[in-house]
């Protein structure tokens, strides 16, 4: 087989990018194969939070923080369900990703680091993203302005429109090279799998997180990456590890896409709650006002089908404000029986029979939380906020799916970034970074702020380093 190159990068995501330029700043020369029409892999659809423990900004704030602290963080919140090594390699390399990034021009939100709070907490402000909502557009501006000089130079060798269809082993069974589908074969020493995760393809989806599928992952998270690593023995790990996002509406038919813009307000300490959630038996199963997203999110991971609605009546709709982002009240109320998952009806047996829930379980549950409204007190779960009973007609109910950002499982790897087989020997050869590892390597069975795009970057960075014999502190061994 020719060597057209030291390494082949498959996927032109953050993690291929940055794995492509440090290889490159190395003196090695990278093919960059991508499937689609253009660079970026989820970056158009990413909201572009990135996060690090100890970094310039932070420090400008007075912000005391470091790697350490950073895992103590993701330990907490992830309850130890990570791996340890991958993460700590990350961590280490996440302030200088930052770095880098902010001197190439990322203009970040004034506001940040902060603390996000659509998940459960860090407990030191650590993430920032760009002043646009979503933030990828911005951090893949500034990846291209950094890959530039080296497509110019033709040390990176991108080609757009092409997908990898095979990976080409020697006949000592080390991968050296890959074969698009067009039948071309780039051959190299080392090939790396950067290619996102699997939040768009629901077979894969089904077999490996074993979840309903409703995504706000990009359409190109089709799990190519896994496939090709699997079709020469790679294992997988996170499995078991799937966490699902608190929530959103039913997508349109003949979409598994979620619609952001319009999505529920239920972050209790940005929206103290209004409405009861309930599952498709009319029970509540959780406080409202529960200021954890975690404990919301696993509590959702063992209801039938992750679904529930929020109930709640024309007062809570008229001043718990926004109970649906995009949408007044008045806008709300005209949708309702038109949108998926969006129903009105003048009294609760009515409004359950339309939206699927058990009518006598959702008049009981009613009538029964209107009575913790009157005596002050919610014995079932603790809630605190009662502002108000749901008395005033019409009634309304809102289904909230799980929604998937990431995805959990993906190749099995060492700290070289080896990607490995079942038996756990490394595959030579063959690495990978990112989405593609499976996020649970790094966040566990949890969501911690900025812990997918940095450590793609990151572990890009480590591994291009490495395969061009430049393997810096922090850094695997070439």
């Amino acid at each position: 087989m020719g060597r057209e190159a030291d390494i082949v990068v498959v996927g032109a995501g953050p993690g291929g990018i940055a794995c492509a330029i440090a290889a490159a700043e190395g003196g090695s020369r990278v093919v960059l194969l991508e499937k689609t029409a253009d660079i970026g892999g989820a970056l158009p659809w990413s909201g572009g939070h990135l996060s690090a423990g100890g970094f310039s900004l932070q420090r400008a704030r007075g912000i005391e923080d470091d790697p350490e602290r950073h895992w103590q963080d993701i330990a907490r919140i992830s309850g130890g369900t990570g791996r340890e090594d991958l993460t700590r390699l990350s961590l280490a390399e996440q302030p200088s990703v930052l770095e880098w990034l902010l001197d190439a021009g990322f203009a970040v939100d004034p506001t940040t680091p902060r603390i996000v709070h659509g998940h459960e907490q860090y407990l030191v402000p650590r993430t920032v993203h760009a002043l646009e909502v979503p933030g990828g557009p911005a951090l893949l501006t500034v990846l291209r302005r950094l890959l530039a000089p080296h497509l110019a130079s033709g040390t990176v060798r991108l080609l757009c429109g092409a997908r990898a269809a095979e990976l080409c082993a020697d006949p000592d069974g080390r991968v050296a090279g890959v074969r698009t589908e067009d039948g071309r074969i780039f051959g190299a020493p080392a090939v790396v799998l950067a290619t996102g995760g699997f939040g768009h393809d629901p077979e894969l989806f089904a077999e490996l997180d074993n979840a309903p599928l409703t995504t706000s992952a990009a359409p190109t998270a089709t799990g190519d990456g896994i496939r090709l690593g699997r079709s020469v023995g790679a294992g997988i790990q996170g499995r078991g590890k799937y966490l699902p996002t608190f929530g959103g509406l039913p997508p349109e038919p003949g979409t598994l896409r979620v619609d952001w813009v319009h999505r529920p307000q239920l972050v209790a300490p940005e929206r103290p709650p209004w409405e009861v959630y309930v599952d498709v038996h009319g029970r509540r199963w959780t406080a409202e006002d529960d200021p954890s997203i975690d404990r919301k999110e696993r509590a959702l991971a063992r209801l039938d089908r992750m679904t529930f609605w929020t109930v709640f009546d024309a007062r809570a709709l008229r001043t718990s404000r926004p109970m649906v982002h995009g949408w007044t009240p008045e806008e709300f109320d005209a949708v309702c029986g038109r949108r998926p998952g969006l129903h009105r009806a003048p009294d609760v047996p009515g409004l359950a029979r339309l939206a699927g829930i058990a009518p006598g379980g959702l008049a009981w549950q009613v009538a029964r939380y209107n009575g913790f409204v009157a005596a002050g007190r919610d014995p079932e779960f603790g809630r605190t906020h009662l502002p108000a009973p749901l008395v005033e007609p019409p009634f309304y109910a809102v289904e909230n799916r799980p929604v998937t950002v990431i995805t959990f499982a993906g190749l099995d790897v060492d700290t070289r970034l080896r990607v490995l087989r079942e038996d756990g020997r490394a595959l030579l050869g063959l690495y990978a970074v990112g989405e593609v590892i499976g996020s649970a390597a790094v966040n566990g069975n949890s969501f911690c702020s900025g812990m997918c795009l940095t450590p793609a970057m990151a572990f890009g960075r480590i591994l291009g380093r490495a395969l061009a014999g430049r393997p810096a502190t922090p850094g695997p061994a070439a």
